[in-house]
């Protein structure tokens, strides 16, 4: 069984975040982030944030280009917003969950992004829904630091889109399918369209 661990860092100062690191022995974070910077928490700008995690003994890697939540791809929007199911299918986003599947053979890897709740984030509702199989467990670290396992986000992703209840006409996969599909567009990045109104 392979085990492969995901954090948010905006409910964390740094020294919080690598002590959450260590005491789930990660050995490698993968940086999600399409960007790897942060206006709010500087500390968590990439060149820190790789220093940083140096003194810790953990390696940092950045594969946002590969599985950041926004692309310059044509082909995965539509209308300007990015689309999950268009992204997912994307040869750099496949070559990133590849990357991510070779690391595990050698490091004990979180992926990283910046919101605190996983069901809030396309480190979840993207990455860890496309990367899941059966001799993988994914689990996310919280903002107590406890562990959250990706079934138990499932459930919390179900009753947040209201899809919780069991229906006759629509099995746990199907529902389970929807309630992605409804999160990734409330969550997919949406290009700003200009106004064409007087101003």
């Amino acid at each position: 069984m392979n085990y492969l661990y995901t954090i948010g860092y905006s409910c964390f100062t740094v020294d919080e975040f690598c002590e959450a690191l260590k005491k789930n022995e990660i050995t490698a974070l993968v940086d999600v982030r399409s960007q790897p910077f942060s206006k709010y928490k500087p500390e968590f700008n990439k060149d820190n944030l790789t220093l940083v995690l140096k003194n810790s003994g953990i390696k940092y890697v950045f594969l946002g280009k590969e599985l950041g939540a926004r692309t310059d791809a044509p082909e995965c929007k539509i209308n300007g917003k990015v689309s999950y199911y268009k992204l997912a299918e994307h040869k750099d986003f496949k070559d990133g969950l590849q990357r991510v599947r070779n690391g595990m053979e050698k490091f004990q890897i979180a992926i990283m992004c910046a919101e605190k709740d996983p069901i809030t984030c396309h480190r979840t509702i993207l990455i860890s829904r496309n990367i899941k199989s059966e001799n993988l467990l994914i689990k996310h670290i919280l903002e107590n630091g406890e562990l959250e396992e990706h079934s138990e986000s499932e459930i919390r992703l179900l009753k947040l889109c209201k899809l919780e209840q069991e229906d006759l006409f629509k099995t746990y996969e199907d529902r389970l399918k929807e309630a992605y599909e409804v999160q990734g567009n409330k969550i997919a990045y949406a290009e700003e369209i200009e106004s064409e109104e007087w101003n």
